[in-house]
């Protein structure tokens, strides 16, 4: 298996980070043909989802996160800024890892589909991602 962390600068504000060229550029210096390509994000507070981008929906996600796990003071996990013990829940919600399938070296993505990191937790402007590559059996 091969495998690579990277950072990545998410900033002060809720973010839907695109990781797909990244992700690329990992398959292509790996030099990946048919496979399985793990997305990990080792942090309590975000997570991983895979969805269009550009069009609204990245800012859709955003929205509904907030009417689903408001920033309020109902938490139980209180550290940090106010609210933020609803990153913590995030990842119950959008898991902090993703399975992609490699086909000749080409990530099997749907047209309108991107590997998006989610991170909503503002205390935190660097997260750390790790792309795996387990190549497939030869037939």
């Amino acid at each position: 298996m091969l495998s690579e962390e990277i950072e990545v600068r998410t900033g002060n504000s809720p973010v839907v980070h695109d990781l797909t060229r990244q992700a690329e550029s990992f398959l292509a210096g790996a030099g990946a043909e048919d496979g399985l390509l793990h997305v990990w994000v080792p942090h309590a507070t975000a997570g991983l989802a895979v969805l269009e981008t550009g069009a609204g929906s990245d800012d859709d996600l955003l929205a509904a996160i907030d009417e689903l796990l408001p920033r309020d003071d109902r938490w139980r996990h209180r550290h940090g800024s106010g609210g933020h013990g609803r990153d913590h829940v995030l990842p119950a919600f959008l898991p902090p890892y993703a399975s992609v399938p490699v086909l000749g070296g080409v990530l099997a993505l749907g047209t309108w589909q991107s590997i998006c990191l989610v991170d909503t937790n503002v205390d935190n402007p660097v997260r750390k991602v790790r792309f795996s590559f387990l190549a497939g059996e030869a037939p």
